[in-house]
Parts: C-alpha cells; sequence; structure tokens
C-alpha cells in the first residue's frame, strides 16, 4: 500500500518515539425456522463481515439461543472466509460448505425466489443456522455447555455427542469448539473496555529495531530475503517474536482478536487498511499502532520500514492481538481459500468410531501470491 501524506512520518519519528515507551508500559428454535428475536442479541463489530451479508448473519445469528450472530459469522469465516463460490475437494458447497446430501434435508430458501441454492451466499447462511439449531436439538438433554455441545455435534455428529455425554474426546472435535468460540469474540462488538495485551511492548520492540530495512514482496525476514519483509510479514514476525502465531496475510490478522475503536487503540494494537471499507474481504495493508496516531509499518516496494500516520481515508479499523484469537484461524491452500476442518454432513457418524479419528495436521499456511494475498 502508498501511505499517502507520509512525508512528515520521518521528521515526527523522533519526536513520536520519544512518547512510545511509556505508552507502552502504561429466544428458542420455532417450528416455522423464522429467528426469534428473543434469542441472541450479541452485535457483529463493525467490518468484521463483509456489508452485503451483515444483515442476513444477524438475522439468522438469532435462530435459537445456541447461537448467535458472531459464532454465525465465525463459522462461515471458518468454512469458506465468506466466498460463495467456495468449493472443496471433497465436494463441499458455497460459503457454508454443505455437502450435497445434507443440503437436501436442510437447505433453506432464505431469499423466497423458490429456490434452495448452495451457491446463493443468503440461503447457505440461513442453512448454515438451520443446520447448527436442528444439531442443538439433537444434543439438547446432554448436561454441560449447549452451544459447545451443539458446536462438536456440528463436527463430530450428534451421536458422538450423546453417547459421551458432551464433547468427545477427539482433538479434531475439541479444537473445533475452541476455535469458534474463541473466534467468535473477534466478532463480537466490545461492550466493555479491551484488556491490553501483555506481548504488546515486545512486539512493537521486535518491529522497532527492524526500522530502515527495505521492504520486500513476500518478505519473512528470513536469511535468503536478506531480512527484509511486506507488511503482515513484518506483523507477523513481530508476534512471532513473542509467541504468538499469527496468520500470513493481512486479511487474516484482521480476525485475531477483538477490535478495539479508534479511540480505544493501545500501543500492539494491528491497524488496518483496505479498498471497501464494508468488505474486510479488501484488506491490503496492516501495521503496528505505537501510539500518538502512528505505526510501526512496512509500507509498499521501494520504500523502508518506518513510521507512518495511521489516519488515511482507508483505514478500516484494529485487531487488539489474543493468543487464542490467533490459534483459532484457519490455514490456506496454495490457492488462497481457507481450510476448513469440518464440513457439513461430512463428518456426521450414526455410529460409534472404534477409536478417535486419526486426524493429520493441518497444513501450514502456503506462501501467498499476488493473486490471492493482501500485503
Amino acid at each position: 500500500m502508498v501511505l499517502r501524506k507520509a512525508g512528515t512520518a520521518a521528521v515526527a519519528a523522533g519526536v513520536v518515539a520519544f512518547g512510545f515507551i511509556g505508552l507502552v508500559t502504561m429466544g428458542t428454535y420455532a417450528a416455522s425456522g423464522t429467528p426469534q428475536q428473543s434469542a441472541n442479541r450479541s452485535s457483529l463489530s463493525p467490518g468484521t463481515v463483509p456489508a452485503a451479508y451483515q444483515e442476513a448473519v444477524q438475522k439468522w445469528g438469532t435462530l435459537c439461543p445456541e447461537i448467535s450472530p458472531p459464532m454465525l459469522a465465525a463459522q462461515l469465516y471458518q468454512e469458506s472466509g465468506f466466498d460463495p463460490k467456495a468449493r472443496s475437494g471433497v465436494g463441499a458447497q458455497g460459503m457454508a460448505q454443505f455437502m450435497p446430501g445434507t443440503w437436501a434435508t436442510y437447505g433453506t430458501d432464505a431469499n423466497g425466489d423458490g429456490r434452495k441454492d448452495v451457491w446463493d451466499p443468503y440461503d447457505a447462511i440461513a442453512s448454515a443456522a438451520v443446520y447448527d439449531c436442528a444439531l442443538a436439538k439433537d444434543v439438547s438433554k446432554v448436561p454441560g455447555d449447549p452451544q459447545a455441545n451443539m458446536l462438536a455435534a456440528y463436527n463430530a455428529g450428534p451421536y458422538a455427542v450423546t453417547s459421551n455425554r458432551g464433547i468427545p474426546p477427539y482433538k479434531e472435535t475439541q479444537g473445533y469448539v475452541r476455535s469458534i468460540q474463541a473466534m467468535a469474540r473477534s466478532f463480537t462488538a466490545p461492550t466493555a473496555p479491551l484488556e491490553v495485551s501483555a506481548q504488546s511492548a515486545a512486539a512493537i520492540y521486535f518491529a522497532q529495531t527492524k526500522l530502515g530495512t527495505p521492504y520486500l514482496w513476500g518478505g519473512e525476514g528470513l536469511p535468503s530475503q536478506n531480512g527484509r519483509f511486506d507488511c503482515s510479514g513484518l506483523t507477523q514476525a513481530a508476534y512471532a517474536s513473542v509467541g504468538i502465531t499469527l496468520p500470513r496475510v493481512a486479511n487474516d490478522q484482521w480476525y485475531a482478536g477483538p477490535h478495539p475503536s479508534r479511540d480505544q487503540l493501545r500501543p500492539g494494537d494491528l491497524v488496518f487498511w483496505a479498498t471497501d471499507l464494508s468488505d474486510p474481504r479488501s484488506i491490503h495493508h496492516v501495521g503496528i499502532y505505537v501510539g500518538g496516531g502512528y505505526m510501526i509499518n512496512a509500507p509498499h516496494t521501494g520504500a523502508v520500514i518506518r513510521y507512518d500516520k495511521i489516519d488515511t481515508k482507508e483505514y478500516i479499523g484494529a485487531t487488539r492481538v489474543t493468543s487464542d484469537g490467533a490459534q483459532a484461524l484457519p490455514s490456506r491452500n496454495n490457492d488462497g481459500a481457507v481450510n476448513a476442518p469440518s464440513r457439513p454432513g461430512s463428518t456426521t457418524p450414526t455410529t460409534p468410531p472404534a477409536a478417535a479419528p486419526a486426524v493429520a495436521a493441518p497444513p501450514a499456511p502456503a506462501g501467498p501470491t499476488p493473486a490471492t494475498a493482501a500485503r
């Protein structure tokens, strides 16, 4: 990203840097399938769901008490990254990644056009909620957290949950429940001041040691790259230095924690820019906030890592990175598509498995390409 009006940054850097250290250290599921307005009313955090889908997610996220709009958004992001054209190698389809057999049962005509279309995002959003709530009903008599049990049923099937009297002892299923509930916090509008990250000072310190380093597209600071970075490579490395593993690209890092408002920014928050402020999929740049309206960032080819002002017209918001939020994020394949850990209908056993299913470790995020990655 070319940051406009950055010419004053070098002059201001000395003044701004003086203050950085001080800043751093200081309802019921109705038979009609109609969303119940008395259900969970948690609001979506601004900028986390593409504007075209916000109303549908907010509406259908109240279908039953076991789900919420942020939780539904987290599932959709985990499944497809909000891509209505997503298609998996095992045959899962659409934004909610339904298998055809499951869609035949739970597909919903949400937009009233007379068709239940797995490729229509509004039908897919509604159907994901309908499926969740059907699972919640199936495991409603199981003790424990109703939402966690529902999510476990989504991943492992309701029989696995009822027979185990709760979340089954499967590594994949337990991880799925943790991930969705952690990611839901990134989609939830904060209702109270956010806790400041304990790792923020060290992450900023790492970034400060890289000031003056030339930018490199795809740079991760490797010796083979002469220690150079691009924007998301720098933020990834800064948080890796404090033990937090962020995804490789900026528009995934956006979901690594809750989103403070502009007046709630604290040093160490990640700050983001997008070409379309109504669509987080258009995020293309990230930096580390250091206080006083400035950040450290790797701006663009031909520039060096430096301080820049954050208040430009493409500023979309910020993320306060958390360990749980970062761990919950999905990986991506070589084409930039989300690697979803589960598919509705593809992991629903009807008989008890002989043993916990063997689950391969998810593939590491592939090196992004200009066609698929935000920098």
